[in-house]
């Protein structure tokens, strides 16, 4: 080995013993069973899953003095893109195409109208819980209609017709958003991605009553993350069901399976950063394709660690 080779794993086995005692007081977002556990300290058996009556494969118990390195990014799987359309049909949920098949939002709504999903929160922060009353006031509008207000106005009785309606269904959901961490672990050493959270996105319900947000092409400005799960407490439920892709309905993934497995195309839209990891398009604004670059410079550069790890040998 040359000067150089023993210079680079000198510094490796000093970034690694420092890092560690670093890692010891880092919040254990890795390894939370739930956000309310991050901070504390995590006993492995208190989380095990047996895989052997799993209907899917549990993490592997991360120790955080054994990572050296992670990255947290904030990404967008777009529905209107072929390869994410699984996530998004069907649409109507009345048990007429398959009772089997459901949309990812519909398992996700109806597992936290069951209490099978608690674990539920406004923001990727994970810090502001919401009640499934909240998660319902993001879904549902009820609304004077035009006619409605002028009988108002005239002082007449108003009535349930005087109403119009407006409620997000899984045909307004137009992306989901998932917050992730790519990290190495010197005790595995390979690189690991692991999905921390979930957002349905679609038009904030307060805006459908423009027309121009009814279809597919809504303006982006209009689009909000109606909630977030803890992408853990969610594992379960997503195991259960299958994604139909239309290729071969004789081996299906489940939704876990599709997930955990990155079988989407997204792009990056935030990396954790000393900004209050402020998205990309709050730092490069008058570009579209701009922003496109600084999204794939950021995967690049996640690429390029573990080619440095390694290939600097």
């Amino acid at each position: 080995m040359n000067r150089n080779g023993i210079h680079f794993l000198s510094l490796i086995f000093v970034l690694v013993i420092g890092l560690s005692h670093f890692a010891i007081g880092q919040y254990n977002e890795l390894s939370a069973p739930a956000p309310g556990d991050i901070g504390n300290p995590i006993d492995p058996s208190h989380i095990a899953i047996d895989a052997n009556n799993s209907m899917y494969i549990p993490y592997i118990f991360v120790n955080e003095e054994d990572v050296i390195w992670k990255k947290t990014i904030w990404e967008i799987i777009d529905l209107k893109q072929k390869t994410n359309l699984p996530f998004y049909f069907p649409t109507i949920n009345n048990g007429y195409l398959s009772s089997e098949r459901i949309s990812l939002f519909r398992i996700l709504l109806d597992a936290i109208e069951s209490g099978q999903i608690s674990e539920i929160y406004r923001t990727s922060n994970f810090n502001e819980k919401l009640t499934l009353e909240e998660v319902r006031d993001n879904l549902y509008l009820r609304k004077l209609s035009d006619f409605g207000v002028s009988k108002a106005n005239a002082g007449e009785t108003l009535t349930e017709d005087d109403y119009d309606i407006y409620e997000i269904q899984s045909d307004k959901i137009l992306q989901y958003w998932i917050k992730g961490a790519w990290y190495f672990s010197k005790r595995v050493g390979s690189l690991r991605y692991q999905i921390i959270g979930i957002a349905p996105v679609a038009p904030d319900v307060t805006t459908l009553d423009d027309p121009s947000n009814q279809g597919i092409n809504v303006s982006e400005d209009t689009l909000v993350p109606l909630f977030w799960v803890w992408y853990k407490d969610a594992r379960e439920v997503l195991s259960k069901h299958k994604v139909y892709t239309g290729s071969n309905v004789t081996r299906l993934y489940s939704y876990d399976d599709y997930l955990v497995s990155r079988k989407f195309h997204s792009v990056i839209y935030a990396e954790e950063n000393i900004y209050d990891d402020r998205s990309i398009r709050e730092y490069i604004t008058e570009s579209a394709i701009q922003q496109l670059f600084e999204a794939e410079r950021i995967k690049e550069s996640i690429r390029n660690f573990e080619l440095d790890i390694w290939g600097n040998q």
